[in-house]
């Protein structure tokens, strides 16, 4: 870790070269000092339900609205395609002054539509998400023993078909003392301090607090719409409101205005800055990702196994052999040959749809890639669940980016199938850019279109769209050009032996080889399915999901498995004399991708069976096909290009005439 600790420190000294007399910090790392009654304001962001996954505006209720109008927070590309949507709200606090019965504002009489919108938000278990300097409310409840975290809280309940509304919040804010004098101290990275300048003297006098912590506890408190009426918004309310969590008393009718009123407490704490978010990322089931592991570990070795067995014994002796017999006999030999030394006059016959097949191969090599050098990203910190959006945004320009890597591999195997000839390297090249990005346009459009239906804030907004066919145009469509210029310059690879003008006719098999290719799903599968179920918890039950370290881990192992299983399925079909390998090795570890979505149907209807209506059962499964085409093509890349590797390896070892 000594490495990566000093790698941070200098991203973040070259940073603040640029940044000049301000700091500059990594997400999520900035600590706002706040001075004794220092305005804090709360912002809401997106109602969100576990039930739907449609999220829908704050403002689409009958909430208060602060004063000033409503105002949208800056947001980033990232922000805006998960569907959140973070403006300004009434909550006001004055750091460290503890207020209470703080009236906030009373609704218009409640209409037929607003009344039919807040009892189906209640029903569908809409939450409530308050954000206070960048965290998230947290909201505790106990059962049976339990503390169970929950962030938001939910909008109303329906107890008896009487529909209440949660009118008044109690909030709790952690403060911990602005002790910090730079940067490299609050991150932990003392040994920087020395290169890093003083943030903090810009503030002279006595140090103020940083928030650590923000709690919330919803109550429904009745309270008569009538003896506010001389009130203005944040007066005090004449009577004390007592705030039970376990009681509800504020049911909602249609014609009757809604009360709302907050109290807040200041509590101080010893969480540190950097450990702020300890609460919401508490390692749960750690022992649950070391089994992914381990598991995945036994399903490489068990594979490793194989494909020593196969190189040692079976090709060492074969090659051996063949090679200790003088040219009488070796001509006598090859026609009692059985297996894949037959097949050596066809096994680098060009496949059916080869540009199709170079096309893949290059999205997957990108897609791949992406996925790689986001995770490695994300597992050493850079992209922390603090900063919202960034994981998103950080795939979308490392995949633009990546599209050089996608033209240069898909028109270098076009090139080396079509024996060196470059002739319609550009078309190669330009198909690349346009076949994965064609096929996520075509399903997000679909998707959006539902979406807009519903009046989500998940609907992608026309102007993002406009935004992302520029970048897609102006950034990832050049550089997959230019990636495929180098590949049409670039060498091709050489075949080790000649191809025989008339095919060699496969002999019957006794079972299909598909049957074979669409089995070998089973092992990368193996696997990546225990780490599939905190991802899928993470995306589709509102829980953060930041174990990348682990993730890095499983995403290696899956690798070293898919070259595996395509290598060892690749070396069967030749030496039953099949020597078509090509789709078949690339399908053999690609296939995963089928047993990933039959598991994300099994999620649906056995983990999410409260998910409501056909519109978020449809969201649902066309979000899992868009992720299952990226899988087929990232791990089909993998088997296809180590089955490659290993013909290439195994054919050029022998010596022909």
């Amino acid at each position: 870790m000594g490495f990566f600790n000093h790698f941070r420190i200098w991203v973040l000294t070259i940073c603040l070269v640029f940044q000049s007399g301000y700091g500059f910090y990594l997400p999520g790392s900035y600590p706002h000092n706040h001075r004794v009654g220092d305005p804090l304001s709360v912002k809401v962001n997106s109602l969100t339900s576990i039930e739907t996954e449609m999220p829908f505006s704050y403002y689409s209720l009958p909430f208060c609205k602060p004063q000033g109008g409503v105002k949208d927070s800056a947001e980033n590309l990232g922000e805006l395609l998960m569907g959140d949507r973070i403006e300004s709200s009434p909550y006001l606090f004055k750091m460290y002054r503890n207020e209470s019965e703080i009236f906030l504002c009373k609704s218009d009489p409640l209409s037929a539509d607003n009344f039919k919108i807040l009892t189906k938000r209640i029903d569908e278990v809409y939450q409530v998400n308050l954000i206070l300097d960048n965290l998230p409310a947290i909201r505790y409840t106990s059962k049976e023993d339990y503390v169970l975290r929950w962030t938001g809280y939910p909008v109303g309940v329906n107890i008896q078909d009487v529909y209440y509304i949660f009118n008044h919040l109690k909030f709790k804010v952690l403060v911990h003392k602005y002790e910090e004098t730079n940067v490299a101290g609050v991150m932990g990275t003392g040994d920087a301090a020395e290169v890093i300048p003083n943030v903090a003297k810009r503030d002279s006098g006595p140090p103020g607090y940083m928030v650590v912590g923000f709690e919330v506890v919803p109550c429904s408190v009745m309270i008569n719409a009538d003896s506010v009426n001389k009130l203005k918004p944040y007066d005090k309310f004449p009577n004390k409101l007592k705030c039970d969590p376990n009681t509800v008393s504020m049911p909602i009718k249609q014609g009757q205005p809604i009360v709302f009123t907050y109290e807040v407490e200041f509590e101080e704490s010893d969480i540190k800055w950097p450990s702020r978010w300890d609460a919401y990322l508490k390692m749960e089931g750690a022992k649950v990702h070391w089994f992914s592991i381990l598991n995945s570990l036994m399903v490489i070795t068990f594979l490793a196994g194989i494909v020593l067995v196969i190189f040692l014994r079976t090709v060492r002796r074969d090659l051996t052999r063949y090679e200790e017999l003088d040219k009488e006999a070796q001509a006598q030999m090859n026609e009692e040959l059985s297996g894949w030394k037959l097949v050596v006059g066809d096994v680098f016959r060009a496949p059916n749809n080869a540009s199709l097949l170079c096309i893949m191969v290059g999205d997957g090599v990108q897609i791949l890639g992406m996925a790689v050098v986001t995770i490695l990203f994300a597992a050493l910190g850079f992209m922390s669940p603090a900063s919202r959006g960034t994981l998103i945004t950080g795939m979308l320009f490392i995949y633009m980016i990546l599209g050089i890597a996608a033209g240069y591999v898909a028109v270098r195997l076009w090139r080396t199938i079509g024996c060196g000839d470059s002739k319609g390297w550009a078309s190669v090249s330009w198909k690349a850019a346009c076949f994965f990005p064609g096929i996520a346009f075509l399903i997000l459009t679909t998707l959006n279109f539902l979406l807009w239906g519903s009046h989500s804030t998940g609907a992608i907004p026309f102007s993002l769209f406009v935004i992302l066919l520029l970048l897609w145009f102006c950034i990832s469509v050049p550089l997959t050009l230019i990636g495929g210029y180098f590949g049409a310059k670039a060498p091709h690879i050489e075949y080790p032996v000649r191809t025989n003008q008339i095919p060699r006719e496969i002999p019957a098999q006794k079972y299909p080889s598909w049957l074979l290719v669409l089995g070998a799903g089973t092992l990368p599968f193996g696997t990546l399915f225990i780490e599939l179920f905190f991802i899928m918890s993470s995306i589709w039950m509102g829980r953060v999901y930041y174990v990348f370290g682990f993730l890095f881990i499983v995403m290696i192992l899956l690798v070293v498995v898919c070259a595996e299983v395509s290598l060892v399925l690749t070396y069967m079909h030749l030496c039953v004399e099949d020597w078509k390998w090509w789709w078949k090795s690339f399908f053999a570890s690609g296939s995963v991708a089928i047993y990933i979505f039959l598991y994300s149907i099994n999620y649906l209807v056995f983990d999410l069976k409260s998910l409501s209506g056909p519109v978020s059962a449809t969201l649902y499964l066309g979000y899992s096909l868009f992720m299952v085409v990226a899988i087929m093509l990232a791990t089909g890349t993998v088997g296809f290009l180590s089955s490659f590797w290993f013909v290439h390896y195994l054919f050029s070892s022998v010596k022909l005439d």
